[in-house]
């Protein structure tokens, strides 16, 4: 075992101790240390009287209070040593009390009270040592580096005690951050499935609805037609099933912290022309897609973007609009794709008021695109989206 792994637990038992309990240590400490130079005299020092004695215990004792009141603490030291020191000559050994006040006032004081402290001891020490017997220059030079010592290791813990708030407060910064971005990435997946679940039923549901409703009237016309109607409710019931499933299972294995969460497989704008053909043949409405330009590679969620518009926008068409027709187009630029659903059907007024339009409007925007709803230009109602392409949403975002 390694000395600084044995002193670990030593370190943090102390820090967490009675303060009180730890300056009361240190004061009978330099207490012991104050008598020691009184209990074993030099040759020819003075001996040990009890106002000596006295005088060395007042540069002791108030270290008890050193945390509580510093500055208190300091004055009291340093109106003691002097007197101690004159009192015995020559002045004490080392000035224990003299190191721990300016420690103290270096660490906790004020700027103005702990330069003016250093510099009243450095005086203080050399006037009271020029009052004393003959003495070489390296005992002026011993105390004052003692003094000076004690004052810098003060400072050193003032600015270790800065960096490490300025860690801690860094730290829990960083997990407020990391916590809000958890949440906001939640919210946005929980919004993002809440879309993509409206966008599931509504089109599989309308798409029902619909042959459902022909079924009646089909059944006595056309008993085969009708056989071939409820199959396609069936299918496409049984396709918003696997859909919904696949949803409801990435839910289900969402981990707490979040980290890990399978990503469900999104459709992409190469799915649009079955999405088309399934409308077609589902409700009746001859819809056809349209497309102009060259292709470009688009963003993940670009793609699923495109698609939900146009599903979304079929869906409105088929549940509100009571078109015969609808044309999906999509518009391929060097710097953005543009989708346009158009139909003939009664205009802005039946589809006013759904959600379907601001969740359009939510997808284009998540997407740093832009979606524009209204009348079309011969009649019914148009829905245009603009979507950035891969290499300009890269070039806007760096």
């Amino acid at each position: 075992m390694s000395l600084r792994s044995a002193l670990t637990p030593v370190v943090a038992r102390w820090r967490t101790a009675n303060p009180y309990a730890l300056d009361t240590a240190l004061a009978a400490l330099v207490l012991f240390a104050v008598s020691l130079q009184w209990i074993f005299p030099d040759e020819g020092d003075d001996p040990l009287t009890w106002q000596g004695w006295l005088l060395g215990a007042a540069t002791a004792v108030p270290l008890i209070w050193r945390r509580r009141a510093p500055c208190a603490t300091a004055w009291a030291v340093s109106v003691a040593t002097p007197a101690q020191a004159l009192h015995h000559a020559p002045p004490p050994d080392v000035m224990y009390g003299g190191m721990v006040v300016l420690y103290t006032l270096a660490a906790v004081g004020k700027p103005w009270q702990r330069r003016m402290m250093l510099a009243g001891w450095v005086i203080g020490v050399v006037t009271t040592m020029r009052h004393q017997a003959e003495l070489a220059p390296f005992e002026y030079a011993f105390h004052l580096m003692g003094l000076i010592c004690g004052y810098a290791l003060g400072m050193l813990y003032r600015v270790q005690r800065a960096y490490t708030t300025e860690l801690e407060d860094r730290a829990r910064r960083l997990e407020r951050e990391r916590a809000a971005d958890t949440a906001r990435t939640r919210a946005e997946e929980r919004s993002r499935i809440a879309r993509d679940m409206h966008d599931i039923l509504a089109h599989a549901v309308s798409l029902m609805v619909v042959q459902a409703e022909a079924g009646p009237v089909v059944v006595r016309k056309d008993p085969e037609r009708a056989e071939a109607t409820f199959d396609t409710i069936a299918a496409t019931g049984r396709d918003a099933m696997v859909q919904l499933r696949k949803i409801l299972g990435v839910l289900k294995e969402e981990r707490p912290d979040g980290e890990g969460v399978p990503r469900l497989p999104q459709p992409s704008v190469t799915a649009l022309p079955a999405l088309v053909e399934r409308v077609r043949e589902s409700t009746g409405l001859r819809a056809e897609l349209r497309t102009t330009g060259v292709p470009r590679p688009l963003s993940s969620d670009t793609e699923v973007a495109a698609y939900r518009v146009v599903q979304e926008a079929l869906t409105n068409t088929v549940k509100h609009a009571r078109a015969s027709r609808a044309v999906v187009a999509l518009d391929w630029a060097e710097e953005r794709m543009t989708v346009t659903v158009t139909d003939d059907g009664r205009g802005p007024s039946a589809q006013a008021g759904g959600h379907g339009l601001i969740g359009i409007r939510e997808r284009a925007a998540a997407c740093g695109g832009s979606a524009e709803t209204g009348a079309g230009p011969d009649g019914g109602f148009r829905v245009v989206v603009r979507l950035p392409v891969a290499a300009a949403r890269e070039g806007a975002l760096g």
